[in-house]
This record gives C-alpha cells, sequence and structure tokens, in this order.
C-alpha cells in the first residue's frame, strides 16, 4: 500500500495585528519530511502489517501561532503540496497533518480547502486520515471531506507523536481490510480558552477519560473531543466531537453522548492554578513564602497567536517597587538594537514593546542597564537582558515563548534564583511547571485575553456560551 503524508499546521488568531508569512514557516519535503523526527514511528507501523508499506512524502509547512496567515504565502505552500502529490502518482491512502485552527487572510476553513485541493488530486477511492490539535475548530463540512480523524487528549500537549501514529495506524488498518469508515460530527456551542480546559484537571480530565472506552464499541475507530481555539473569529469556531467509524448510529450515538457531556460541564470549567488581575498576582507572589512564583501574562501569550509585546505588565512590576523578579520576554526589534549598540555593562534609555500590538498598551519608557547580550539564536534573533529596578527584562528580535529552562540558561538566567519570574504563557508547560514553587494565571488584556467577553467576536455563530451565558442547546439524538 502507498500511503502519501503532508500537511500545514499553523494556529492562527485573527485578533492579532501582525500577519504572518512563508518565511515564518518550516518546509519540509521528499526524505527531510520522513526523516526530520515528526514521524519516529513509521518503521513500526510498516512492520505491523503483511502488505508491504510505502509512505511518500509530499510537502509539509510549520509555524508556531501567530495572527493571519497571508492569503499568498497559503496558495504557495497549498501549490507545493497538491504538486508533490500528484507527481507522486495513485496512492492509496492520504495522511494529513494538520493543527485545526489555520486561519488565513480572506477565507473561512482554510482546512476545508486544503483538504479538498488534496480530495481533487487522489480522487473518491483514496483514503484520507488526519490528525489534529484538540484545539482545532472542526466543522462538519470537514469531518465529511476525511475519511478518518483524530486528535490529541492531552492539554498541555504530552500525546503529540502517539497522536500522528495513531491517525496513520487507522488509516494502514482500513487500508488492510479495505474498509471505508465515515465521521460523524457534532458542533458544540461553547467557546473555551485551554486555560481553562487542561486535561490535568477537571471536568476536562474525567471527559478525556471517557474516550478510550468509546474507540472500543463496535462500529467505531476513534472518539476524539475538540475543545476549539477561541481566539480565532469564524463561523466554525467552537468547541466538537468526532467520532470515526463503521456504524453511523452508534457513532451518532456517541457523538451526542459526549457533546452533551461537554455541554453540561460548561460551567465547571475553571483554571487550573490560582488567577486574578495583574496587580492581584504580583501582590499575592509577593506575600508568598516560597520561589520562585511564576505568573503568566495570559492575555499576550504568543503561544495562543498573541503578539507578545504588549509592556503593561512590566510597567505594573516597575510601578509597584517589585525587588526581584524575571520578565520573559517581549519580542521588540529596535530595542534589541540599542542594547547591541550600547553593549554589555551599558546604561541605556529605551522605549519597550507597544509597538505592535498598540491595542493594548503603548511603548513604555525605561531606564536599565544592559546585563546580558545573546547574538543571533535562529528562532529568536538576538537577545538581552537588561535590568530595570528590580526586573530582569528579557528582549529578544523576534516573538519567542519560554517554555523550558533551556529558554532562560540561554541568556543567563536561572528561574529558580529569583522571587518571581513573568511568563508571556498560559498554562505553564510542564518542565516550567514543575519548577515553579507556586503558579499564577493573570487574566491580563490583550489578543488571547482569557476573558472572552472582553473580545470583539463579530463572525461566531451565535448563541455560544459564555458569550449568550443564558443560552440553552441540547445534542441531537441524545
Amino acid at each position: 500500500m502507498r500511503i502519501a503524508i503532508g500537511g500545514i499546521s499553523y494556529e492562527g488568531s485573527n485578533f492579532s495585528p501582525i500577519p504572518v508569512g512563508a518565511n515564518d514557516f518550516v518546509v519540509r519535503t521528499g526524505g527531510d519530511l520522513l526523516s526530520c523526527g515528526r514521524y519516529p514511528f513509521l518503521d513500526d507501523l510498516a512492520r505491523s502489517v503483511d502488505a508491504p508499506v510505502e509512505f511518500v512524502p509530499t510537502l509539509h509547512a510549520r509555524s508556531g501561532p501567530g495572527g493571519p496567515l497571508e492569503r499568498a504565502a497559503y496558495e504557495a505552500f497549498k501549490r507545493g503540496f497538491v504538486k508533490a502529490l500528484a507527481a507522486a502518482g495513485p496512492v492509496d491512502g492520504l495522511y494529513l497533518d494538520l493543527h485545526g485552527a489555520l486561519f488565513v487572510e480572506g477565507m473561512e476553513d482554510a482546512e476545508l480547502d486544503w483538504a479538498l485541493a488534496a480530495r481533487r488530486v487522489v480522487g473518491n477511492a483514496c483514503l484520507i486520515s488526519a490528525s489534529m490539535d484538540l484545539h482545532g475548530n472542526i466543522s462538519p463540512a470537514f469531518a465529511q471531506a476525511v475519511d478518518m480523524l483524530t486528535a490529541y487528549r492531552t492539554a498541555p500537549h504530552a500525546d503529540v507523536i502517539e497522536t500522528r501514529q495513531r491517525a496513520l495506524a487507522l488509516l494502514i488498518g482500513c487500508l488492510e481490510r479495505r474498509e471505508r469508515p465515515t465521521v460523524a460530527q457534532v458542533t458544540v456551542p461553547v467557546l473555551l480558552p485551554g486555560e481553562r480546559s487542561s486535561t490535568a484537571a477537571e471536568p476536562a480530565a474525567a471527559l478525556y477519560a471517557r474516550l478510550p472506552g468509546v474507540d472500543r464499541r463496535a462500529g467505531i475507530l476513534d472518539a476524539s473531543l475538540f475543545m476549539g481555539f477561541a481566539w480565532s473569529d469564524e463561523p466554525r469556531t467552537s468547541a466538537a466531537v468526532t467520532v470515526t467509524g463503521f456504524d453511523r448510529a452508534a457513532q451518532e450515538r456517541a457523538a451526542a453522548e459526549l457533546a452533551q457531556a461537554l455541554w453540561d460541564a460548561r460551567t465547571d470549567f475553571s483554571y487550573a492554578v490560582p488567577f486574578g488581575t495583574i496587580d492581584d498576582c504580583i501582590h499575592q507572589a509577593l506575600a508568598a513564602g516560597v520561589a520562585p512564583v511564576f505568573i503568566s501574562d495570559a492575555g499576550d501569550n504568543p503561544t495562543a497567536g498573541a503578539v507578545g509585546d504588549v509592556p503593561l505588565f512590566l510597567e505594573r512590576l516597575l510601578a509597584l517597587d517589585v525587588p526581584d523578579a524575571v520578565l520573559a520576554a517581549i519580542p521588540d526589534r529596535e530595542a534589541v538594537a540599542v542594547c547591541m549598540a550600547a553593549g554589555e555593562g551599558s546604561e541605556v534609555s529605551l522605549t519597550v514593546g507597544g509597538k505592535l500590538d498598540r491595542r493594548h498598551g503603548p511603548p513604555l519608557p525605561v531606564a536599565g542597564h544592559v546585563e546580558r547580550l545573546v547574538m543571533g539564536d535562529p528562532e529568536t534573533g538576538s537577545q538581552a537582558v537588561v535590568r530595570v529596578g528590580g526586573v530582569r527584562l528579557i528582549l529578544t528580535e523576534r516573538r519567542k515563548a519560554f517554555t523550558e529552562l533551556a529558554d532562560f540558561a540561554a541568556v543567563g538566567i536561572d528561574p529558580r534564583a529569583h522571587k518571581i519570574v513573568v511568563v508571556k504563557l498560559g498554562y505553564l508547560f510542564p518542565e516550567l511547571a514543575r519548577t515553579a514553587a507556586l503558579a499564577l494565571l493573570a487574566l491580563s488584556p490583550g489578543v488571547s485575553d482569557l476573558e472572552l467577553t472582553r473580545l470583539p467576536y463579530r463572525r461566531v455563530r451565535r448563541p455560544i456560551y459564555p458569550l449568550d451565558p443564558q443560552m440553552e442547546w441540547q445534542a441531537m439524538g441524545k
């Protein structure tokens, strides 16, 4: 059996004022796609069946979260994918490695457009399997465009590789048995930020724990629960349930059951850590008898598509005269250039942040001491650490989320040696969560505002919770 592999993985927020382009993506083709580490299980899958299996690489484009993807860049990626898929010749199956929250300028439901383009090349006889992030926005039309679909079951995501493997294993199994499944989908009118739906906490933990049992039911291959990506404003933006299988009635019953369970639990979703305003979190951190205290600047979170250059948290740390804090990080090419020109050990006057996301905070004038300069990292460009009062401020040339201790070590900082560490994240990534003696979540303003009712939604389908808190809804067929 011949199985093509390709796709596009990107999470885009159209609340962000900064579009992303082709240069923001890593594009892999040919043998590089198969050997890059995204699919370390291919040999094991090939050995799991008697028939020979050939994996045929096409094109995969990937970038970290950001604003809308420029239409020209998307069309160029799609042309490259379609050309490679056509050149591959006849294939029995196609695996689409997607995210689910791709937002492209001037388009709706970009993943559907990608899947339909693929179908035109491979024909109706070819089976298509897709894997996605559980923060995907899954439309009924997309569920009909593919033959099978699965998603992550952990947030923070600890099963990324396993999910890709599951999608390919489902495809290989169906090809081997010469069976064609379908996908049943139920849209659930709920919008939740990821920080309120961590699978490490209830009720998400219990909801996701139900999925393996549903997978084992007669006529069902896979059940997936999508919490959606709340910072994208288009009609498909919402939670959803998909059930892949061969028994349509059983699939629809299972999908309705899971959808109703999610709806019934909608008011129980909360934050897994203490939360409050920026000032609330700073005061609580200062009063805590432990260190380090990590505070997430959740409204300006690059891993949710935000720009990351809102300087409001820095302004509040300085106004409250916090004696010992790290802020990671503010992307500001101009400020980094000033620091580089001045050199380590110099005193500098800067206007920090507010140059990209002007809506949520103007540039902040500060004076500080350049403690460290790091040249030319391929991901972030150059970086600077500037001591401003009691705050060690990390500046980067490009957007960067500090998610691991190695990110801090690269600029000579050990978070464990400081009282307060502010990170532009939502929930802490696993290593930082283990490092934090206490974690707090600041409900700060920004593109990735966790208080969804403060965001200017115009195109989501209404009514939807929590924008319409009094609405009633029931899953059809339950």
